[in-house]
């Protein structure tokens, strides 16, 4: 399992669901205001618009707070916000991409550095880890949405390059370019997926020592608390007894 899948399960078994799903809003309110401000109020012609709402439903959010987010892109009042990527290294040399909009890229690149700083790790230059992640179109069904043989025969004709089926659900990959066409095809097929969107997929995954795993998961938890922070991908991986007391902790 990838360090960021971990952090999540472990965040909602502390309790935390709350606060999380406020990050959560507040995350995609901020994309959908971008991406509707960007390429226009009308999903239909906005690729970009459509995904973000798509994740939005995904995760429960009101259709008043989405219609709300993107209106606030056409009322003048949303601010300039520009999509900054942030790479560097945690404890152990493991890899971290950070994805971020921001309305200033030095109060949020300081908030970055800082975290780096704090929990053993730093930040370095654009490109530094990237080259060993995939930049690719992820999306996720529910395991009830299909059986694995016929998620695997509708990914086929939409056009998609891979599909993980397990207990869990299935998750589609396809080229990131793809990502909006893929994902309409088998929504049109399969209905909505669980989410859709562009992820970082490491090529090898750096496996970690408890203690390691531990700053690790401290520091991905304060990359996420940045406000300005969308998205954090990292390549550590721990093994399950490792993973069971960590969660247990």
């Amino acid at each position: 399992m990838a360090g960021h899948s971990q952090f999540k399960n472990i965040m909602h078994k502390k309790g935390r669901q709350d606060k999380i799903r406020s990050k959560v809003f507040s995350k995609l309110s901020r994309e959908l205001t971008v991406a509707a401000k960007e390429g226009g109020p009308d999903p239909d012609g906005n690729s970009r618009l459509r995904l973000a709402i798509q994740n939005a439903r995904a995760e429960n959010m009101p259709k008043e707070t989405i219609e709300r987010a993107i209106k606030k892109a056409g009322g003048g009042e949303a601010d300039n916000f520009d999509s900054l990527r942030y790479e560097g290294y945690g404890p152990g040399g493991v890899a971290v991409i950070v994805e971020t909009l921001t309305d200033n890229r030095n109060r949020t690149g300081g908030e970055v550095r800082a975290a780096f700083t704090k929990h053993g790790g730093n930040l370095g230059a654009t490109g530094a880890v990237s080259h060993s992640f995939k930049h690719l179109g992820e999306i996720v069904y529910a395991a009830a949405a299909a059986s694995a043989d016929a998620m695997l025969d509708a990914a086929i004709e939409a056009g998609a390059d891979d599909v993980i089926s397990d207990s869990h659900g299935h998750v589609v990959s396809c080229a990131f370019e793809s990502l909006a066409e893929v994902s309409h095809t088998l929504a049109a097929k399969l209905g909505e997926a669980q989410s859709v969107k562009l992820v970082w997929r490491p090529q090898l995954m750096a496996p970690v020592d408890e203690d390691k795993a531990a700053t690790l998961l401290k520091l991905i938890a304060a990359l996420e608390d940045i406000d300005d922070v969308q998205s954090v991908y990292s390549n550590f991986e721990v093994d399950e007894a490792t993973m069971a007391k960590l969660t247990a902790a």
